[in-house]
């Protein structure tokens, strides 16, 4: 028989490689998605176009527990993988209402269901390297205490509290995967390396003069999200759930970044990038840098991008997009 996962947040970038992967594995791959997205296919499924015949969608809401025992007591997955959140920081700031009420009570709704109506589901959490914030040690690993620095942080530090409670409260197979920040071609076009790839395409066609960014000299920890997903499988085929940090151990600037993604076209970043104190966060986590032993010996984990091949598949791709698209 196939096995049978429920991917949240499946018309995202992590959920669609991850479903792709799961289709590999020969999964019955069934996604949660808000019904306002079945309303607006094109605009909401563009990451998953190419096999959304493949899968299984239902609409639901985070936010409505019954909407939630319906799914999982009739899907009966054998593995959730709870990935939709409101991530985006900046919207985090200015609706901390939203974030913190989906973010919590989703992930609470879905851990109550397994316990309540299939508790032998294998549960994983997208935790966030955002828990870490304002960082007490460099690098940050399973011990490192959290200090969120954003509405979003704060959410993802209970969703993880959450998880561990119901892994040792009800004896569930629930775990979280600490990740730190991972792009690809598919991240969303408000986060700043999108912005800063997709700005550098469209300098290259005339289509815009000037990139304007905010904080040069905040550091993180970029890997590829294909290499995350495979690591998010690979947490749930342990015996005994665990814990894990996922990143490359390799810190670069956004000033970094940016100047990869212009060299890859030819130019000096220099000459397009302007500062706009606008785009600087309320409370800004300067550093974040992920320390990933632990997956890669209890896991056998590791990735197949490091941070230029990132860049330049991203830069290539929006090259394209911008091309055909032309915008």
């Amino acid at each position: 028989m196939k096995k049978i996962a429920l991917i949240t947040g499946i018309t995202g970038q992590d959920g669609s490689y991850l479903a792709e992967f799961l289709l590999k594995k020969g999964y019955s791959v069934h996604g949660v998605v808000r019904r306002v997205a079945t309303e607006n296919e094109d605009h909401r499924f563009w990451r998953i176009k190419g096999f959304i015949n493949k899968i299984k969608i239902h609409s639901a809401s985070l936010e409505s527990y019954a909407s939630i025992i319906n799914i999982v007591s009739k899907i009966k997955p054998h593995e959730i993988y709870h990935l939709a959140a409101q991530s985006y920081i900046d919207y985090a700031f200015k609706d901390e209402f939203s974030t913190l009420n989906t973010n919590i009570n989703g992930t609470h709704f879905l851990l109550s269901a397994i316990k309540e109506f299939t508790p032998k589901t294998k549960f994983y959490f997208a935790a966030s390297s955002e828990m870490f914030g304002k960082v007490r040690k460099i690098p940050q690993n399973e011990l490192t205490p959290f200090y969120p620095r954003s509405t979003y942080g704060i959410s993802k530090v209970a969703g993880y509290e959450l998880t561990r409670h119901y892994r040792e409260a009800y004896n569930l197979y629930c775990c979280s995967g600490i990740l730190f920040n991972h792009e690809s071609p598919r991240r969303g076009f408000e986060f700043v390396t999108r912005k800063i790839t997709h700005g550098v395409a469209r300098i290259k066609f005339g289509l815009q003069k000037n990139l304007k960014l905010g904080n040069l000299k905040a550091k993180r920890d970029w890997g590829h999200a294909k290499d995350y997903v495979r690591a998010m499988w690979l947490m749930l085929q342990k015996k005994n759930p665990e814990d894990f940090v996922i990143s490359t151990g390799i810190q670069h600037t956004v000033e970094d970044f940016a100047k990869l993604a212009f060299k890859e076209i030819g130019l000096n970043y220099k000459k397009f990038i302007k500062i706009d104190q606008k785009l600087y966060r309320p409370s800004e986590v300067d550093s974040l840098l992920g320390d990933c032993k632990k997956a890669k010996k209890k896991l056998k984990w590791k990735t197949e991008y490091n941070f230029k091949k990132l860049v330049k598949d991203m830069v290539l791709e929006d090259v394209k997009f911008v091309k055909k698209e032309g915008y």
